[in-house]
């Protein structure tokens, strides 16, 4: 496969390769929106999937216990990714999903399907900590932008089958193709390289610069690439234990923005939205069908991650982050302002479109920045010491927050309406805007050495590598 890629420019080649690493995050979007049409199925009384249909408890342990296993895994993934490589733990991370799939086909009752939940949710939490580490490190720094956000492109689009197909497919028919799915894109993923940084790291310097020579445009950036990396040699992975045991605070700062974009991503209430959406629309009672509002929303968060993609490495991560944001608080605003409406009566005309409006608002802005940016910004703070621990914080606390939101929704509504429930977010989405704008930085265009120098972490080896000369090192 790599002799056809390198009939390819060296740019295009970077695209190509993450792709096929991008392919794993595809099923990860099937399993995101999985719980959207099916949650509907499995409550239908007049053909249920088991012999009753499911509690609103059960449906809200269905939804939320995929993030139970998302959590759980990320401590491994960064075990994983040190110890295996980026390649072999992406490839590793779809062992569980196959088995996600199969248990949900063979389901005969709803532990069944909690079991296959959190196996999902496991290898997510895989996928979504090394997959824009690979890409982070497998780009060159005009791209990385672009190349970060591919892997939303691919869980759009995984998303979008299932809100296309999915209403309209029976239980286990729509479960067989996900498994049939799972299968086939892990193939190509054996063909690919590993991280040039994880090869040098490891003693393979030969091959790293060999990757290095295959992706990279010119031999000046072959050699600065591999002169960062020496200069990182004699410096061990960070751990959990040496990071408690040296209290290194610029790291802590870095660890502390990173769960603070994790956790304000949850907080927006957008995911409530993503995972309740059928049963959302449903109770809106408006005229638009659910299946097709769904699709129409899965469309619209295609385009908005393909819209990131192509902008990103023009205008810089903050100004498309904090613009996204508002984004989404208009829409949490908007449905706050239809159910509050609608507590006085039926409604008519363009307040019965105010709901498919405001959820579509919402998920092209979030979709087209914070779903895209949070993890490759997330894998762009870290040097390559820090960043499988720094990740592994990150999306452990998005992952927590997205389970306390998902089990307490129904809850939170019941509580204080929905009304009150979708104005919270919207609050919650200022407070986010505020946080983007004091403490994340801007990363567009630097090396991840310019990127610690900036965050204070790494000063004095910045300064040798700018006063060191190249040695010869190809």
């Amino acid at each position: 496969m790599l002799s056809i890629i390198s009939s390819f420019g060296p740019f295009v080649r970077q695209y190509i390769i993450v792709i096929i690493a991008d392919l794993s995050l595809f099923t990860s979007g099937l399993g995101l929106a999985w719980t959207s049409p099916m949650l509907v199925k499995l409550a239908d009384e007049t053909n249920p999937v088991y012999e009753t249909p499911i509690t609103g408890t059960e449906a809200s342990l269905i939804v939320s216990l995929a993030v139970i296993g998302s959590v759980t895994s990320n401590f491994l993934a960064a075990y994983l990714v040190d110890k295996l490589g980026r390649k072999k733990s992406i490839l590793l991370s779809s062992i569980p999903r196959i088995c996600c799939y199969l248990m949900h086909y063979l389901a005969t009752a709803a532990w069944m399907n909690y079991v296959a939940r959190i196996l999902g949710g496991f290898s997510d939490g895989i996928s979504y900590s090394i997959v824009p580490m690979y890409a982070s490190e497998i780009a060159s720094k005009e791209i990385r932008g672009a190349l970060g956000t591919l892997f939303q492109i691919f869980s759009a689009f995984g998303i979008l089958l299932m809100m296309t197909v999915g209403p309209f497919m029976d239980y286990y028919t729509l479960n067989m193709l996900c498994l049939v799915l799972c299968v086939v894109t892990v193939v190509p993923i054996l063909f690919i390289p590993d991280s040039p940084y994880f090869l040098h790291k490891h003693g393979n310097k030969n091959e790293a610069i060999e990757v290095l020579t295959f992706l990279r445009p010119s031999e000046s950036e072959v050699k600065e690439e591999i002169l960062e990396y020496e200069m990182e040699e004699e410096v061990t992975d960070m751990t959990i234990k040496e990071l408690c045991k040296t209290a290194n605070l610029p790291i802590l700062k870095v660890i502390a923005i990173t769960v603070g974009i994790g956790v304000g991503s949850q907080i927006t209430g957008f995911n409530a939205l993503a995972l309740f959406l059928q049963t959302i629309l449903a109770s809106t009672n408006s005229s638009v069908s659910p299946e097709i509002a769904s699709v129409i929303i899965g469309v619209i968060q295609l385009v908005g991650s393909f819209f990131t993609a192509s902008i990103i490495d023009r205008f810089g991560r903050k100004p498309i982050l904090s613009t996204s944001i508002i984004g989404v608080t208009i829409g949490m605003i908007g449905l706050g302002t239809f159910f509050y409406k609608t507590s006085d009566g039926d409604v008519y005309g363009f307040w019965n479109y105010l709901p498919l409006i405001s959820i579509i608002l919402a998920d092209f802005s979030f979709s087209s920045g914070v779903g895209c940016l949070m993890f490759p910004l997330m894998a762009e703070l870290f040097d390559g010491r820090s960043r499988a621990i720094g990740m592994s914080f990150g999306v452990i606390s998005c992952f927590t927050a997205t389970f306390i939101l998902t089990i307490s929704f129904s809850s939170l509504v019941n509580a204080i309406g929905p009304a009150f429930t979708y104005w919270l977010f919207s609050i919650n989405c200022v407070l986010y805007f505020v946080f983007i704008l004091v403490f994340v930085p801007e990363t567009k265009g630097k090396t991840f050495a310019e990127i610690q120098v900036l965050l204070g972490v790494r000063p004095a080896e910045q300064k040798k590598c700018e006063k060191e000369p190249f040695r010869e090192i190809m």
